[in-house]
């Protein structure tokens, strides 16, 4: 197989005269489709992410990535004082804040305010 690609490359005769072009163009259109549909979608959601991570507040209710729930008690520019029952307060890092229990709420989640 490769013996056969290698002889029409070196030949030249059966290939149309504007290939290396057409390959050069499919590629540029694969990147721009890889754009498109992958990385921009994502940045998109990760400033969604960072804005709300931003507007967080004392007293918002909040889930953390590990599905512990509680009331934010003390916020800084890297971690969270989280409170989780009565008088039992955890540190945790702020960007493992990803919903508010607003948007667990809407998402319909099943939850015990």
């Amino acid at each position: 197989m490769l013996n056969v690609i290698l002889l029409q490359a070196a030949s030249g005769a059966e290939s149309p005269a504007g290939g290396g072009m057409m390959s050069l163009l499919m590629i540029v259109m694969l990147i721009a489709i890889f754009y498109f549909f992958m990385i921009m979608p994502q940045q998109k959601k990760q400033k969604k992410i960072n804005a709300f991570r931003d507007s967080l507040k004392k007293g918002d209710k909040v889930m953390t990535a590990g599905g512990i729930y509680g009331r934010i008690r003390e916020i800084n520019d890297t971690y969270a004082l989280l409170e989780i029952d009565n008088n039992v307060t955890i540190k945790i890092d702020k960007n493992s804040i990803y919903q508010s229990m607003q948007d667990v709420a809407e998402s319909g989640a099943d939850v015990k305010k």
